[in-house]
């Protein structure tokens, strides 16, 4: 069987029996097609020994892609080349004769400061204030049915989305999937889709966060939309993660925040805080949905910073040496 032909049987075998998000399938169309592109159409899927794999990942390196792509890259040949044993077309797995090192992912998350997520917080609050009064008059007032390219609506929208955001560490794909019956503010609470099929839900804590989650539900409420969204673009259609994105840009312009700032900057930002705040390791493992505890344990190198800095300044040593 040629490679390019398995690839195409990989998918429709594979993902009609695997629960996996579009993006997911995006991603491994993408490198699939690069090793395709690499070896040509005429090269048949045989051909995957473990010789083939170390010039792949020679080649890799030698485009100077980071530990990180080489590394996905790699298991989702990997992933493949094991869909292809149970299908008992290769005796093998390339795999399971070769070792690869690709070195350590220095990569840290990047977050905010306290005072830059207050700020944008603030920005949403602020934004969503100035169009209040108007709101009152012409919805609330009228009792007409609302529009979702409603200023007010997008307005409130906006805050609900930063704030749930922070409040509950929720990836910007899995805010923008979320479904109106997905939410339920009255018991604190909402059923979010994780990566991976791993579902899980997000507790919110904040009773200030809960005012604006169901305002903005009883909004989204009164918009006649044929889409289930919890959050709406101006068409009235789902809340696109690039549209998430694009709503925290300009909430970090109109808040002076210099740098640029994510939608996923969000979620590291409350992780650091948790484990900064004293916060067991394995309960933010949980409220971040991590399959592996040492994804949570990234954040501890930050946190592990901010220890050594306080203790530069406050640790009694330092009083007590001064004294004598």
């Amino acid at each position: 069987m040629l490679l390019v032909q398995a690839i195409e049987e990989f998918f429709n075998g594979y993902f009609s029996t695997h629960e996996r998000s579009a993006k997911t399938r995006v991603a491994y169309r993408s490198d699939l097609d690069q090793v395709a592109a690499y070896v040509g159409t005429a090269f048949d899927l045989s051909s995957l020994d473990p010789s083939f794999i170390e010039s792949w990942a020679a080649d890799l390196r030698v485009r100077n892609y980071s530990s990180a792509s080489m590394r996905r890259k790699m298991v989702v040949l990997k992933v493949f080349c094991s869909y292809w044993v149970r299908k008992g077309i290769l005796p093998e797995s390339p795999f399971w004769r070769v070792k690869l090192s690709f070195g350590r992912i220095t990569q840290l998350p990047r977050s905010l400061s306290e005072t830059e997520m207050r700020g944008l917080l603030s920005q949403a609050r602020q934004n969503q204030s100035a169009v209040k009064i108007q709101r009152k008059a012409t919805i609330i007032a009228k009792g007409r049915p609302q529009n979702a390219c409603l200023p007010e609506y997008r307005a409130l929208r906006n805050l609900a989305l930063v704030d749930l955001l922070f409040a509950t560490g929720m990836r910007v794909g899995e805010a923008s999937a979320l479904n109106l019956e997905d939410c339920s503010p009255s018991e604190a609470v909402f059923r979010v889709k994780g990566k991976g099929g791993r579902d899980r839900l997000a507790f919110v804590v904040d009773t200030h966060t809960l005012r604006i989650q169901e305002e903005h539900l009883q909004m989204r409420s009164q918009i006649a939309s044929k889409s289930s969204a919890l959050f709406l673009n101006a068409t009235g259609e789902r809340l696109s993660t690039q549209g998430m994105a694009n709503i925290i840009s300009k909430f970090r312009k109109d808040a002076g925040i210099e740098r640029h700032v994510t939608p996923h900057m969000l979620r590291h930002t409350v992780a650091t805080l948790l484990l900064r705040n004293g916060v067991d390791i394995r309960v933010v493992q949980e409220f971040l949905g991590h399959a592996s505890i040492a994804t949570t344990q990234r954040y501890t190198h930050i946190t592990k910073d901010h220890l050594v800095q306080v203790l530069r300044e406050r640790h009694p040593s330092l009083v007590l040496r001064s004294v004598s």
